[in-house]
């Protein structure tokens, strides 16, 4: 205890007297750097050319610390560069597949132009809302109604063909039951044969040929259209081809697409004209009757 407290004794003025020191030494450095003096420059120059040399070792860290930081400013930097070109290239994404479809649109609407229609006939297209599509079903639902003068069986067409006829019409939207319905049986032309025949939807993509005449004469490859009888469709209406399914029947490849609908153009009908009375056309009408001429009197 007696040598633990005679070093205090010994070690503490030393202490004192070294921070004392010290702080001379500092304010008289600043002072140096402070004044404005020929000689105090040179001293100051002769000062920093033998000391900073050999204090390379000392700034090596402290040039490491700098440079670290730097680069952890650019990886930074980088960091927010690659954040934002992820969004932008997010925003480009949804922008390529809003084109892709609008290229799709305008890419059908196009077909729906290049349809080649009789003068005589006028249309109305609208846009596909829904697909009520089931194992016992096949239709579709318009955009257009009775608003729009849409009327119950007048035809519906793609830019390729006949998908089907209007079997429902409300105020703002209409229905459309598809060729390949159960329900659906239209009269068509077999070119170029020129042979008639029922197309009837049986829920499958190809609908079969019934009441066929001559089915030998019938071969894969030939043409189909509608053929106007009963005033169903209009006449010539492009439908699809024949085709021989697996069970032996002969079948119609359809020319417009029933699985991807997006636009159809609704073709409008002239009514048949009605005829009231029975009999007039064939049979004259009943005149005054006419008597025996009156025998010549002599004279």
């Amino acid at each position: 205890m007696a040598r633990g407290r005679s070093e205090d004794i010994y070690t503490r003025p030393l202490r004192r007297l070294f921070v004392t020191i010290a702080c001379v030494l500092l304010v008289l450095l600043v002072l140096l750097w402070r004044i404005d003096n020929p000689r105090a420059e040179g001293i100051r120059a002769a000062i920093v050319d033998r000391v900073v040399p050999n204090m390379e070792w000392a700034l090596v860290p402290v040039t490491w610390a700098g440079r670290l930081i730097e680069d952890f400013e650019g990886y930074a930097r980088v960091y927010e560069q690659n954040r934002d070109l992820r969004r932008e290239l997010q925003q480009m994404k949804s922008w390529r597949e809003a084109a892709i479809q609008l290229e799709q649109e305008n890419a059908r609407l196009l077909d729906l132009n290049k349809v080649r229609l009789s003068p005589e006939l006028t249309y109305v297209t609208g846009v596909v809302l829904t697909d009520s599509g089931s194992p016992f079903r096949r239709s579709v639902l318009l955009n257009i109604g009775a608003e729009d003068g849409i009327r119950d069986g007048w035809a519906a067409m793609d830019g390729l063909g006949l998908v089907g006829r209007i079997s429902g019409v409300g105020p703002r939207t209409s229905r459309v039951l598809l060729l390949t319905d159960g329900n659906s049986r239209i009269p068509v032309t077999i070119e170029p044969a020129g042979k008639r025949a029922i197309l009837a939807g049986d829920t499958t993509s190809a609908p079969a040929l019934d009441f066929v005449e001559n089915p030998e004469d019938v071969r894969a490859g030939d043409r189909i259209v509608t053929s106007g009888d009963g005033g169903v469709f209009p006449p010539d209406l492009a439908v699809g081809q024949v085709v021989r399914g697996t069970d032996g029947r002969l079948r119609v490849r359809l020319a417009a697409d029933t699985s991807r609908l997006e636009f159809l153009r609704v073709l409008r009908t002239r009514e048949a004209p009605r005829i009231d009375a029975s009999g007039t056309i064939l049979v004259p009408a009943p005149g005054p009757v006419q008597g025996p001429p009156a025998p010549a009197s002599g004279g």
